[in-house]
């Protein structure tokens, strides 16, 4: 590598504040976000994406600096190094620039300005590296998550899952029926595809056409298939994209859910959409509906270990511990929510996990203990579906999917009808 120069695109508040998000995860074990970056505008957007580009690949950057490096740097060192490690490899950045800041983010802090030169040293040692990255295999999941995604889905799907979790997450759009997306991909589910983007400032998003939604996230509402004229429930339903659908699909809707602050951001989208829903900001597990519906949409908190290719900080936030408690709230919500079905009425069950005790095994068990519940099996094919993703009781996505595509989040879905 040549003497580091400054970057040309002034990259380096945007380096300060990826490495102050990095801390935010990694030593408070806060959810990553951009509010604490200290930024604002085009510099905090990089710097959230450089941040998560670090943890999508740290297991990479960790095993390419080790080889390089005596003993374990200073904390802050170390993420300094991590991040221009990642960049070089993975982001493809100009070297000089990389460089560059990183020696002068690590002369920043007094904690780290001796450590300035070894900074310098490790980077140039680097310059050959890019096939020795090349050949490292995908980080890894932490054991706890590992393990029973091992046994659920073999080895070589497991890999293929992290593969799939270092790749950032294309923008997918749920339009309202009718509405195509100037300069999208039209997904086979109906949803459309665009690489990125600012959002506020794409075709139609003024106009209310349609609205951010993973491909997978949309599939769940389309079990119910016509909507029409139904009083439907949406529980859990912030920040809303299952709400809006129901609603554009002509659906009554009742969208409820336990945070204020999350519901805000549903009116918004409600608001910029112009679709109708009654809100309600309540407890699941002691509100009482007026009436019976139809359907109950119930999307129920989970691991969300589906999301890690658009949430990378999730390996590193959750824990064995979460998941007893979270498949515990799951099984009440089932039985509550099936109290507010009229007989016949139809459950959507979901949940944006990888893991089978938290959707297949969730239906086994209410199915179980719910004499005359039934599942009813939906055609893969007609959701725009490969068959493979047939799954006990409903559906089952895995981010492996799609891959010519951008992959798609993880998620399990299944369709129950209440005794009539």
């Amino acid at each position: 590598m040549s003497q580091p120069q400054p970057d040309p695109q002034g990259g380096l508040a945007a380096r300060r504040g990826a490495l102050r998000l990095l801390a935010h995860v990694l030593r408070d074990g806060r959810m990553l976000g951009d509010g604490a970056s200290g930024l604002e505008g085009p510099d905090a957007a990089r710097a959230l994406r450089l941040a998560g580009a670090v943890l999508r690949h740290m297991g990479r950057a960790d095993a390419l600096l080790k080889r390089r490096l005596e003993r374990q740097p200073a904390t802050r060192t170390r993420d300094i190094l991590r991040l221009a490690t990642v960049e070089l490899f993975a982001l493809g950045a100009a070297p000089h620039g990389v460089v560059h800041d990183a020696v002068a983010l690590a002369r920043i802090s007094p904690k780290t300005a001796k450590q300035a030169g070894l900074v310098n040293a490790v980077l140039r040692g680097l310059s050959d590296a890019q096939a020795e990255w090349d050949a490292l295999p995908p980080p890894s999941l932490p054991p706890w998550l590992r393990k029973p995604l091992a046994k659920a889905w073999g080895r070589d799907r497991l890999e293929a899952i992290e593969a799939a979790h270092t790749v950032p997450a294309p923008l997918d759009l749920t339009p309202k029926p009718g509405v195509a997306v100037e300069g999208a991909e039209a997904l086979p589910t109906g949803s459309f595809r665009l690489p990125g983007g600012q959002v506020s400032a794409l075709p139609g998003y003024a106009e209310g056409a349609w609205w951010v939604q993973d491909a997978a996230a949309a599939c769940p509402v389309r079990l119910l298939g016509d909507v029409a004229g139904l009083r439907v429930l949406d529980l859990c339903a912030a920040p809303g994209g299952k709400t809006m659908q129901l609603a554009a699909g002509g659906a009554e809707v009742t969208a409820l859910d336990l945070s204020e602050a999350r519901m805000r951001r549903l009116r918004e989208n409600l608001e910029r959409t112009g679709l109708p829903a009654e809100i309600v900001v309540a407890d699941a597990l002691d509100w009482t509906p007026e009436a019976q519906f139809d359907a109950v949409l119930l999307d129920a908190p989970c691991t969300a270990t589906g999301t890690i290719r658009r949430h990378p900080d999730l390996p590193h936030l959750r824990e064995a511990r979460d998941v007893e408690a979270l498949t515990k709230l799951q099984y009440r919500l089932i039985d509550r929510a099936l109290t507010f079905l009229r007989p016949g009425g139809r459950l959507v069950y979901c949940t944006c996990s990888l893991l089978p005790v938290e959707g297949e095994q969730q239906v086994a068990a209410a199915l179980g203990r719910h004499p005359g519940l039934q599942a009813e099996a939906p055609d893969p094919a007609a959701l725009g579906l490969p068959p493979e993703t047939a799954s006990a009781h409903g559906l089952r996505l895995l981010p492996d999917l799609w891959p010519e595509r951008g992959h798609m989040d993880g998620f399990y879905m299944a369709l129950l009808r209440a005794p009539a």
